[in-house]
């Protein structure tokens, strides 16, 4: 029977990898921004919804708030659905501006009242059987709630939504205003897409126990560098924009070797300069010029004026211009920062090595914009330490 198919284990399923989430955001996330037909933008939506957290089913609801009705042009398995707009655990949470978290449907009785108006009603008439359910409402650009993401039976052995399938499909549904009111008011959502890169640069560095003021830093430096470097105020945006993503290829490390403490053998060495790759490898095929620059930024900031870096050991200007930038502003930072394997450098040591450094592992143009906007630098630094922060500890890069 249809209700029983969910808790079949041969049909049970896996929560997503971090690189698989990482795919399946930057996916979705290219395709929503080329799409304007909103019901393109809702399929896209519970689609990247339903496969973020592993659910059976995902509604992407919108708020009417002329006929004071939620509806969804797109619902999985179903077509067009109307209801009130109190109605149902929808209507509660866009009532109430309050997510909801439901183990079992059947068993629950803080929401009763609202499960029997609304899941258990229509699995009565379609034979369907809700078990776990999540809603959480989303609002637009002003603040004011435009709709809710629900999602029904988490697909996997527990049956049971988790903390994390929460903190995703809320990350979705913050998507999801954003991008459904582009699609409503044909508007641009570059914004939202700074966003995801950016907390996907943190998610990358958290791997490695890294605060999120890293990527801060890093992109603060090489927007300073390319401005100094001659680039115009657009594409040095667009710089501190991607390269947060730098060490995004760091969720596939393991974390044996990620977090090590002492010295890497040279078969971990190895292994670790494989985030290049595989951080080029998951943004490479986007087709948003944001991403691709981050591509860039991945691939090739480990890459050394002189030719001996890696992956692919190409030097002076074959290395493109944002991973030059984006090498030096990211070795001032790790040196000058804690790890597990070595205390903070003092400033003066770094900038001797920089000096000895330049034409060697750093384009000598790189270090001269270095130098000349230092003061800056200095205050980037300070503004985004990590001397407040409980554990402002980095590894190996």
């Amino acid at each position: 029977m249809e209700q029983d198919h969910f808790t079949t284990n041969s049909t049970f399923k896996k929560d997503l990898e971090p690189e698989d989430m990482l795919r399946v955001i930057f996916d979705y996330a290219s395709k929503i921004a080329n799409e304007r037909l909103l019901d393109n933008v809702l399929m896209l939506m519970a689609d990247m919804g339903r496969e973020m957290i592993v659910s059976d089913r995902c509604t992407v609801w919108l708020l009417d708030t002329q006929k004071n009705e939620l509806w969804s042009k797109v619902a999985h398995g179903l077509d067009e659905i109307r209801i009130p707009s109190s109605a149902g655990l929808v209507g509660y949470a866009v009532t109430n501006d309050q997510a909801v978290f439901i183990h079992d449907a059947y068993t629950n009785e803080e929401y009763k009242s609202y499960l029997q108006n609304g899941a258990i009603r229509t699995d009565q008439q379609t034979g369907y059987r809700t078990k776990a359910l999540m809603v959480i409402p989303f609002r637009n650009s002003q603040g004011e709630i435009m709709g809710a993401y629900q999602a029904i039976n988490k697909l996997t052995a527990s049956e049971q939504f988790s903390d994390k399938d929460m903190e995703y499909l809320t990350l979705a549904s913050s998507y999801a205003g954003k991008s459904l009111e582009s699609a409503l008011l044909t508007m641009e959502i570059e914004e939202t897409q700074k966003e995801i890169i950016f907390r996907m640069g943190e998610i990358g560095e958290s791997r490695s126990k890294e605060t999120g003021n890293h990527v801060k830093r890093v992109a603060e430096y090489s927007y300073l560098l390319a401005l100094e470097l001659g680039m115009t105020q657009e594409e040095a945006e667009l710089l501190k924009i991607a390269s947060p993503m730098h060490d995004i290829g760091k969720v596939a490390i393991p974390d044996a070797v990620l977090n090590k403490p002492g010295k890497l053998t040279e078969d971990e060495f190895k292994l670790m300069q494989n985030h290049t790759l595989i951080g080029y490898n998951l943004l490479r095929n986007s087709t948003r010029y944001i991403l691709k620059t981050a591509a860039v930024v991945a691939y090739e900031h480990h890459e050394k004026w002189n030719g001996r870096g890696y992956p692919r050991g190409i030097k002076g200007e074959e290395i493109h211009i944002y991973g030059r930038i984006t090498a030096l502003a990211d070795v001032f930072d790790a040196l000058g920062s804690d790890r597990v394997y070595k205390k903070a450098w003092e400033l003066d040591r770094i900038l001797r090595l920089f000096q000895e450094e330049r034409g060697e592992h750093f384009d000598p143009d790189v270090v001269d914009a270095f130098f000349k906007q230092l003061p800056a630098i200095l205050r980037v630094r300070e503004q985004y330490s990590d001397a407040a922060l409980a554990n402002p500890i980095e590894t190996n890069t």
